[in-house]
């Protein structure tokens, strides 16, 4: 999973993936999309951003999620 424009460091919001070079979480990216913040919005409140941020930010969600262990339904109910 390569994703040129996030990076985690430790020393950088605790380790939490950011947009490479600010400390704008991919998590604060997400919510505001979740909470429909429409991506100019973004964009205007961080200046630093550009839309291939955003974009970044949604794939490294995607792919995150896409490795993550499913249970099976059997063993999520018992």
């Amino acid at each position: 999973m390569k994703h040129p424009r996030i990076e985690i460091n430790p020393a950088v919001m605790v380790g939490k993936p950011v947009i490479r070079g600010t400390r704008i979480p991919v998590e604060l990216i997400l919510r505001k999309l979740a909470a429909s913040v429409s991506v100019s919005e973004i964009l205007r409140d961080y200046p630093r951003l550009t839309e291939a941020d955003i974009t970044a930010a949604v794939a490294y969600a995607a792919d995150a999620l896409a490795t993550d262990e499913i249970l099976e339904f059997a063993e999520a109910v018992r």
